[in-house]
């Protein structure tokens, strides 16, 4: 199942909901979506929620560094929500906690 995105702008803070599997395939899907996302300059902190994603590889975590260095750029947080026990493992594995606020 490849990588579905959805954006919702909520309170002042912009959501993307991700389902599916978060890899290399997926890099055009994310990409559009956090750049299109980002363009709205009234948005404060950012949340991925991954709880739909079932599957990240290498290359995912790789697209979460380029977002994150495109939002610290406009001085945004982004928070990673709702991950499942895989996803969260991966990101523990990676030290991703340093980088992120994971919930």
């Amino acid at each position: 199942m490849s990588l579905n995105v959805t954006v919702n702008k909520d309170h002042g803070k912009l959501k993307f909901q991700l389902s599916g599997r978060f890899d290399f395939n997926s890099n055009k899907a994310f990409r559009t979506a956090y750049e299109s996302g980002l363009k709205d300059v009234s948005t404060g902190s950012i949340i991925i929620d991954l709880g739909g994603v079932d599957y990240m590889d290498s290359s995912a975590l790789g697209m979460l560094l380029l977002f994150k260095e495109t939002a610290d750029e406009q001085n945004r947080m982004i928070t990673l929500m709702n991950c499942q026990e895989t996803v969260r493992e991966i990101l523990d594995i990676v030290n991703f906690g340093k980088l992120f606020s994971i919930q």
